[in-house]
């Protein structure tokens, strides 16, 4: 007879899955963003997510209570503010340390949430950030200066960790789809502050079109779904640990199709990020944090969402 999957297992699968898509990116995205301005593409991409998404999620979306719709809205303000800081900083430091600082998030999420929500992290989950971190260091760093950039890209380290602390508090299996509406629609909108003002440029050629649709739809609207549900059964730390994984993916697509070669690098700190999996899933499960539908909370710095 056949097994059902615990959800948890399946949230972790769907997670890694949405990492291995997130990697995949990378190598389009430098061939786009020669072409058309990043604070452009990322508006024109999740403007076509969010319209798809409403189109197809329209009933579960309507039926988010308003206390759902403004969570919602935080969160995409959120992200999309992450979005914009993290393509800024870009533009002023090199990719490989904007990877790091970026993936700091692993280390901000746990501790913003010890801070700010009380949460109890278990020892195998500080184990498990340390061992990503070094990992991180090892895949993108090449010398670290402190700058305006790594400034910029810091600050939205810290919007993604409070992303993923919302998502992993407030998501739940029924109201995931609506709220990853909702954010889809909060995004285009942040998003296109950054893009106005110097008008929106849009691609030109049938190839930037196609892989502006793959990473609206599958890397935009599928996979802004997925984390949402993912978050609904696993704890904000091991999300952000399981979220590692995007830079291994996108190492392992660019020596795959981006015409890179494989480096001990690359192993070592693909080794160490998926060592830090190992940790958190296996040793993590003795003492599991609390998800979004075990641990409901009134409130969050004591505003009234």
């Amino acid at each position: 007879m056949l097994r059902t999957v615990p959800a948890s297992r399946l949230a972790t699968l769907l997670l890694v899955a949405v990492t291995a898509v997130w990697g995949s990116t990378f190598f389009l995205i430098r061939d786009l963003v020669a072409h058309v301005p990043s604070a452009d593409f990322l508006a024109v991409r999740f403007a076509i997510a969010a319209v798809v998404m409403a189109l197809v999620f329209r009933r579960q979306t309507m039926a988010l209570t308003r206390r759902e719709l403004l969570t919602g809205v935080g969160l995409g303000v959120l992200y999309g503010l992450a979005q914009l800081l993290q393509t800024v900083g870009l533009e002023h430091t090199d990719a490989s340390v904007s990877g790091f600082v970026t993936g700091t998030y692993v280390v901000l999420t746990p501790v913003l949430g010890a801070v700010l929500l009380r949460d109890r992290i278990p020892g195998s989950t500080w184990l498990a950030v340390g061992l990503a971190t070094v990992g991180l260091g090892v895949l993108s760093l090449r010398g670290l200066s402190i700058g305006f950039g790594e400034g910029l890209t810091l600050a939205a380290a810290v919007l993604y960790a409070l992303h993923i602390i919302g998502l992993g508090r407030w998501s739940t299996a029924r109201s995931a789809t609506g709220l990853a509406t909702v954010q889809a629609f909060v995004i285009t909108l942040v998003t296109l502050v950054g893009a106005l003002p110097g008008g929106i440029t849009l691609p030109s050629t049938g190839g930037q079109w196609s892989s502006l649709l793959y990473m609206a739809l599958v890397a935009g609207a599928v996979a802004l779904w997925a984390q949402t549900w993912a978050q609904s059964h696993m704890p904000a730390a091991r999300a952000a640990i399981v979220m590692t994984m995007e830079p291994v993916f996108a190492a392992f697509f660019a020596v795959l199709l981006g015409g890179e070669s494989l480096t001990a690098r690359m192993l070592l700190g693909g080794g160490l990020v998926l060592a830090a999996m190992y940790v958190v899933e296996l040793l993590g499960r003795r003492t599991p944090g609390a998800s979004a539908e075990q641990d409901r909370p009134a409130e969050l710095l004591h505003h009234e969402v």
